[in-house]
């Protein structure tokens, strides 16, 4: 134990604590998140950002690893690697690997393709393809090269965005699979965005607080003399409105005032209904899926047709540019699995449950795992076999082995 002494002389507090030599310059400070990513202009007001930002959530929930494969293809380890640190835990000092994740499929789905730069090494990758990974950053791409590219990135070392030109090799470039339906000039989703435009256009011309009155003049307005004089009687009223607490004017008795309230009629209104309907069925989209009331059969629609796809890119990406050639050969992969039992209710925990350990395909710990207990220290738990039979007691124990994709495989 510590003594008094040690405890004051290692102790530190975050308002009496300071470093042996200050740092006085700490860098630019802003108000908001510089590297946060910033949508274009025109789909920050409208629907689409509802949409992207629902399937980048849904993208980010799904686990990413860079995992070992055994020689069938299938999931062995997990391997403990700079890249899979990025991945699960810290992708840089700014963003979790969650989050890593969000930013790709947001800026992807905005921009239609991005860039995922390694900003830290161990080894310069310009000259090895071997090199460890220890930051990712997202990037936007704003020049194209034929073996390299312009990207826009945030230097946290800085504290702004660069614009740094890097080999196409070394970092990885995920196109949106959906670029056609969401990035296209002339894609559905642009065609949205133009309509909604048009429609906050005319919305905010009809709200601007104009009272739309004609004035019937007791004369005949056909001389100059009697325009000057109209003019001069609107300007009148329009200042008598203006001035007043209650907005209340006169009028002479042989005059006569028509107020236009009536609405403006377009069918603008029909046309976002329609492409909405168009974009939600090209991108495997209900309205169920976003307010929380979508079926079994439309969850996995939306996850077959629109999740799927984004995860795939990103990580066939990622095996290509951030996995040699030498580790590929060793069954090294980057791999995502989405957990079925998070749509699962509760009703239905126990039937599931059931039938995996009696088919022998979890064991007892892993189902008290998935539930949200913690496991049992008891050998049998985590044994394949099913509880329903009697166990041979003069049989040799069956070897623990587990493929699951949160647990690692053991062997007694």
């Amino acid at each position: 134990m510590p003594t008094f002494s040690e405890r004051l002389k290692h102790a530190w507090n975050a308002f009496t604590g300071r470093d042996p030599t200050p740092v006085y310059n700490i860098g630019p400070g802003y108000y908001t998140r510089p590297d946060r990513p910033r949508l274009r202009p025109g789909n920050e007001r409208t629907i689409v950002t509802s949409v992207i930002n629902r399937i980048a959530i849904d993208c980010a929930a799904v686990k990413i690893e860079h995992v070992k494969l055994d020689e069938n293809g299938r999931y062995k380890e997990p391997v403990k690697s700079g890249l899979n640190n990025c991945l699960t835990v810290e992708a840089n000092i700014d963003q979790t690997g969650r989050q890593l994740v969000q930013d790709i499929v947001m800026s992807m789905c905005d921009e239609g393709c991005v860039a995922v730069v390694p900003v830290e090494t161990k080894t310069n990758p310009k000259i090895t393809d071997g090199f460890i990974i220890n930051e990712l950053r997202v990037g936007k791409i704003v020049e194209w090269y034929p073996e390299w590219v312009k990207v826009e990135l945030y230097n946290d070392k800085e504290g702004r965005k660069e614009q740094i030109t890097i080999p196409k090799r070394i970092c990885a470039i995920i196109e949106n699979p959906l670029y056609a339906v969401m990035n296209e000039p002339n894609s559905m989703m642009r065609r949205l965005t133009s309509v909604l435009a048009h429609l906050d256009a005319v919305d905010q011309q009809a709200s601007s607080g104009k009272l739309d009155l004609i004035i019937q003049l007791p004369y005949v307005i056909k001389t100059e003399e009697k325009r000057r004089q109209a003019e001069i009687r609107r300007q009148d009223m329009e200042s008598q409105l203006a001035s007043s607490k209650y907005g209340v004017a006169y009028a002479e008795a042989s005059e006569k005032v028509t107020q236009l309230n009536r609405p403006l009629e377009n069918n603008l209104l029909n046309q976002v209904t329609y492409f909405t309907q168009m974009l939600f069925g090209q991108l495997g989209l209900t309205e169920a899926v976003f307010n929380g009331t979508a079926s079994e059969e439309e969850m996995l629609n939306y996850y077959n047709r629109t999740i799927e796809p984004i995860l795939s890119a990103i990580t066939n990406e990622f095996k290509r540019k951030f996995l040699s050639k030498t580790a590929r050969s060793q069954h090294q992969s980057i791999y995502f699995v989405r957990d079925p039992f998070k749509l699962a209710p509760v009703n239905q925990i126990a039937e599931i449950a059931d039938k995996f350990t009696r088919n022998e395909i979890l064991s007892s710990n892993e189902i008290r795992a998935i539930v949200g207990y913690k496991p049992v220290e008891d050998e049998r738990a985590d044994q394949l076999r099913n509880k329903n039979l009697n166990e041979d007691k003069d049989a040799e124990p069956a070897p623990v082995v587990s493929y699951g994709p949160n647990s690692e495989p053991e062997t007694n």
